[in-house]
């Protein structure tokens, strides 16, 4: 069993940065890719970033690639995305999820997520 706790979330204006973390509980962290994904009010959950066990692969959904970056700590559990040059368009409930492997088809465990708000 996993279980994911986000935090970090916040106000912020357009232009700024937040960094979003990741708490997993288990020991078996290490192994499972992470993956975060974000739902704004009225719109689909979409694919935000993912990493692999190993950090040896990434990938980032166009519309936050250069400005998003994920990284994780598996000596603390602990995945994050920091996320800069913040725009309107990013505000939504961000959510962690962890999955078996590489790419990030298929998701097991789901933290409750963290607000972001970006004002203009």
């Amino acid at each position: 069993q996993v279980q994911l706790v986000e935090s970090g979330g916040g106000l912020v204006q357009t232009g700024g940065s937040l960094r979003l973390s990741c708490a997993a509980s288990g020991r078996t962290f290490s192994s499972y890719t992470m993956t975060w994904f974000r739902q704004a009010p009225g719109k689909e959950r979409e694919f935000v970033a993912a990493i692999r066990w190993d950090e040896g692969n990434t990938a980032y959904a166009d519309s936050v690639k250069g400005r998003f970056t994920i990284s994780r700590d598996n000596a603390k559990n602990t995945v994050y995305l920091q996320m800069n040059n913040l725009k309107p368009a990013d505000t939504a409930v961000y959510y962690c999820a962890a999955g078996p492997a590489y790419p990030p088809l298929k998701f097991e465990y789901w933290g409750q997520g963290t607000q972001v708000t970006v004002s203009s």
